[in-house]
C-alpha cells in the first residue's frame, strides 16, 4: 500500500510574512508596543533594506486592516485576494495564501480584539426600569404621578461593576427622553429618578 502523500512544503519566504502578520497584529489589535520596526526586520528580514521592509510593512499591514475592518469571511476574504494579486503592485499567489491562513487562524481573536478597542471604559452591563405612581409628595398635584424608576449597571470590560453616578447632563438627558416617552405614549409627563449600583 502506498504511503499517502506528504502536503508540499510552505514557499521559502512563507515563515517570515507570517510572522510578520503576526508582529503588525500583536501591535495593531493587542496592544504590544514592544514589537517595533526596527526589531520585525532585525528577525525576519535582515537582509532587506530599510525602505524595502518599511514598503512591505505598511503593504501588509493595509491588507491586513482591511481585512479585519470589514472581517471577511472565507468568501470575500478569497475575492479580495484574488483581486489583489492581479492589481499592479500586489500581491503575489504565495502572499495571497500566506495572508489567508494568518486571517483562519486568527479572524476571531482579532475580531474580538477590535470590538474591545471600540468599547468606553465604562459599558452598560444591565438595565432595569418600572414605572410607578407617588403616592407622597409635597406637592398635592404630584400625587399619582407617573415615576420611571431606571437603574443602570456599569462596569469595565472583564472587570467587577462599580457604583457610579449620573453628572447632572446625563440626568437631563435621560430625563427628557423618558418625559416625550411619555408624552408619546400616555400624554403624560415622566420624572426620573436614577440609581446606579454595583451587582
Amino acid at each position: 500500500m502506498a504511503a499517502p502523500e506528504q502536503p508540499p512544503p510552505p514557499p521559502e519566504g512563507s515563515k517570515p510574512l507570517s510572522a510578520l502578520l503576526s508582529g503588525i497584529a500583536q501591535v495593531a489589535y493587542y496592544g504590544n508596543a514592544d514589537i517595533t520596526e526596527e526589531l520585525l526586520r532585525g528577525q525576519l528580514y535582515p537582509e532587506a533594506a530599510p525602505e524595502e521592509f518599511r514598503a512591505l510593512r505598511a503593504k501588509m499591514g493595509g491588507l491586513l486592516q482591511s481585512i479585519a475592518s470589514a472581517d471577511m469571511d472565507l468568501n470575500q476574504l478569497e475575492a479580495f485576494l484574488t483581486a489583489q494579486t492581479k492589481k499592479q503592485g500586489g500581491i503575489t499567489s504565495d502572499q495571497a495564501a500566506v495572508i489567508a491562513k494568518f486571517w483562519k487562524n486568527h479572524r476571531i481573536k482579532i475580531h474580538e480584539s477590535l470590538i474591545n478597542q471600540s468599547r468606553w471604559d465604562n459599558v452598560l452591563k444591565n438595565m432595569n426600569w418600572r414605572v410607578d405612581l407617588k403616592s407622597q409628595s409635597r406637592h398635592i398635584d404630584q400625587i399619582n404621578t407617573p415615576v420611571a424608576i431606571v437603574e443602570m449597571e456599569l462596569g469595565k470590560n472583564g472587570q467587577a461593576s462599580k457604583q457610579v453616578q449620573l453628572n447632572p447632563e446625563e440626568n437631563r438627558c435621560l430625563n427628557t427622553c423618558l418625559q416625550k416617552w411619555g408624552e408619546k405614549k400616555r400624554n403624560r409627563s415622566f420624572s426620573v429618578w436614577s440609581l446606579m449600583r454595583p451587582r
